[in-house]
């Protein structure tokens, strides 16, 4: 099975809520206004209880800057890049232990997400719910296939460690299932290419050049997201 836990990387945003028998005894931890502890420094966070995302959480999540750590009130930065929510978690804690005795830590990913382009039916970026997918629910949540997407030939580009990743993924090849890039991670960019039979098969010239321009549109709106990044 090659479905493993997710790593934190940076840019994530992770909820992190704290409870005790003393609400005295965590006031300290929660976040004040203009404190750099939250993504905008003055909303308190929410707890909805789901796994859906609305704007406003998306507002209140302790931000991991780019060289892995957050800003976290009393304990101060805390190193969680690259590592699980579960060893988060306990990094965390252990951290307020000594502070709170009976300290209970709750975190969440809070900006899941991956970007679809090319031959689907609905592309762009898709949030994802708190958990790893495969990349047959992602393109299930992009609106499945088009009829000319080239089922043998998707592009999956993924940053990893410092270094992106150029993978060529095959539907119809079973093997597919023990492919480590199967389950798909936070960020991951999917471009499914048009089949020839769709331009060949189009002899209006018009017809043609928005087809090739469409495709083109795709493969710069990935390159941009990239250089962005």
């Amino acid at each position: 099975m090659n479905s493993v836990d997710l790593s934190i990387q940076p840019e994530d945003l992770l909820q992190i809520n704290l409870s005790s028998f003393s609400a005295e005894a965590i006031e300290p931890f929660s976040p004040k206004a203009g404190d750099g502890s939250l993504q905008n420094g003055g909303l308190m966070q929410q707890n909805t209880g789901g796994t859906g995302v609305n704007s406003l959480e998306l507002f209140t999540g302790y931000f991991v800057d780019r060289t892995g750590y957050i800003n976290f009130p009393v304990i101060g930065r805390v190193k969680v890049g690259g590592l699980t929510l579960a060893v988060a978690h306990d990094t965390i804690r252990n951290r307020i232990l000594p502070y709170v005795s009976d300290i209970v830590v709750s975190m969440r990913f809070l900006n899941l997400k991956i970007n679809i382009l090319g031959e689907v039916a609905q592309p762009g970026l898709v949030r994802l719910s708190n958990k790893r997918i495969t990349l047959l629910e992602a393109i299930g949540m992009a609106g499945d296939l088009t009829p000319y997407a080239d089922r043998t030939d998707i592009l999956l580009i993924r940053e990893k460690d410092g270094q992106r990743q150029y993978v060529q993924l095959n539907l119809q090849d079973p093997g597919i299932f023990a492919s480590p890039y199967f389950y798909l991670e936070q960020n991951d960019f999917i471009y499914v290419k048009p089949t020839k039979a769709k331009v060949g098969g189009i002899t209006d010239q018009t017809s043609r050049f928005l087809t090739f321009g469409s495709a083109g549109l795709s493969l710069i709106t990935l390159i941009i997201a990239l250089i962005s990044k």
